[in-house]
């Protein structure tokens, strides 16, 4: 099986908001909430330590993900700010979290800041790969912020610098810094400064979330790195009224970046209007194959598409394709590959080659 690394997951969110602890198995965080909302608020847990194991994720982009009263999904939801100070302390906590679950099981979890760290953290997947339970390696965590709506000031963004946040996702809902999911637009005057310090500081930037005319924008001016964590091809489904999902034109520009974007496995981002009370068959893996395919041949290569599950990250079981039912199963997208023609060294590049390829160049030394 190939080594894989997801590009997106809400871990912490997912920690904070359902108590769940993500050392534990998928399994046993689901017999925990028999009887609790949580399944109902964010769908059955995927993630779990040994499930990580068995599908051979060695590493995570982990996400810190806070979002603004007014864009809140539900009252369960914990990870809501109403000022940027509200939001520096949500922040933190999240932050907190990672750096003691991996102080705490550092067999389990660690810290991805620099290409050392990659580097070290990823040898023992490529020389030994995890057989669980008898022979298990640590996964690692590179930390990006999801909507960065709430941070106050060019200290604040090189302090997070200093503690380890690599990666930046400018907007989640929009409007402060550029357009978004939620409210579309272009970047504003502070936006365009918020990418200047990004760069300076040498994030990685992220055009996930964000409409047409902003994700344009910051391709043509950003020099850094830029991927797309997670999202899918706009091309093959019918409505996208959010401009969640890139264009063949936005992916183009993406390609010419040497960028890289993230699929999906959520069935609404695959079959748009689907909900949890219609039949999981009418989603497939197939239809995910379907994404990375369009995306290939788009670029002409396979270079530019990895996986960005965002799983546990709203959504959970029934609301992925009908094969999943941990994030193990994502391992199943690599024959159903090389049952469409692509040979090993694509697969390769899919599952981990094209995200590490893009963590090499933004990780500092």
């Amino acid at each position: 099986m190939p080594l894989l690394i997801d590009a997106h997951e809400d871990i912490a969110y997912s920690m904070l908001t359902f108590g769940r602890d993500y050392r534990r198995s998928a399994y046993e965080i689901r017999s925990s909430e028999v009887g609790t909302p949580h399944p109902q608020n964010n769908g059955d847990a995927l993630l779990g330590w040994p499930e990580y194991q068995r599908g051979q994720v060695g590493l995570v982009i982990a996400s810190l993900y806070v979002t603004s009263k007014q864009f809140a999904d539900g009252p369960f939801e914990t990870q809501v700010y109403r000022t940027p100070a509200d939001g520096y302390r949500l922040l933190r906590a999240q932050y907190d979290l990672y750096l003691r679950i991996c102080e705490e099981a550092p067999q389990k979890f660690r810290l991805v800041f620099d290409k050392n760290h990659l580097e070290e953290t990823l040898l023992p997947w490529k020389t030994a790969p995890a057989a669980y339970p008898d022979r298990t390696n640590p996964v690692g965590l590179v930390l990006m912020m999801e909507g960065a709506e709430s941070v106050s000031s060019q200290r604040e963004l090189e302090e997070w610098w200093q503690l380890g946040l690599r990666i930046i996702a400018p907007v989640w809902a929009g409007s402060r810094y550029c357009g978004g999911s939620k409210v579309p637009g272009r970047f504003t005057k502070e936006g365009f400064l918020f990418l200047d310090s990004m760069a300076e500081l040498g994030y990685t930037l992220d055009i996930a979330h964000m409409s047409e005319e902003s994700a344009v924008q910051a391709l043509d001016v950003y020099p850094g790195v830029i991927i797309a964590s997670h999202a899918n091809a706009r091309a093959l489904l019918k409505d996208d009224p959010d401009e969640r999902h890139l264009s063949d034109s936005v992916l183009r520009r993406l390609f010419d970046r040497d960028g890289v974007i993230g699929v999906m496995p959520y069935n609404s981002f695959l079959l748009p209007g689907w909900k949890n009370t219609d039949p999981r068959e009418q989603v497939t893996l197939a239809m995910l194959i379907e994404h990375i395919d369009h995306i290939c041949q788009l670029a002409g290569d396979a270079r530019h598409v990895g996986i960005g599950s965002d799983f546990d990250g709203g959504f959970g079981r029934p609301a992925v394709p009908l094969e999943i039912d941990t994030i193990a199963d994502l391992q199943k997208i690599a024959p159903l590959l090389s049952d469409r023609g692509y040979p090993e060294e694509d697969v390769e590049a899919i599952f981990h080659g094209n995200w590490l390829r893009k963590l090499t160049q933004g990780l500092p030394a």
